[in-house]
């Protein structure tokens, strides 16, 4: 019986790091997901705007 009581307090432990990882996953998701709809709000007003994007290297530029 007392076997038993162990693994429940183990197994309750675990669950309880494992709430608290999954707690702070979903907060970064959260974050990382506000952070992403900013860049496309931006991205898309800097379209609206027509000034373009960032030119990588390998492009050609418009002018060609």
């Amino acid at each position: 019986m007392q076997h038993l009581e162990e693994r429940i307090a183990h197994l309750t432990r675990a669950i309880d790091e494992l709430s608290d990882i999954v707690a702070r996953q979903q907060n970064e998701i959260d974050v990382l997901t506000r952070r992403v709809r900013m860049l496309i709000e931006r991205e898309a007003d800097r379209q609206q705007e027509g000034s373009g994007g960032v030119v990588l290297g390998d492009e050609r530029p418009p002018h060609y």
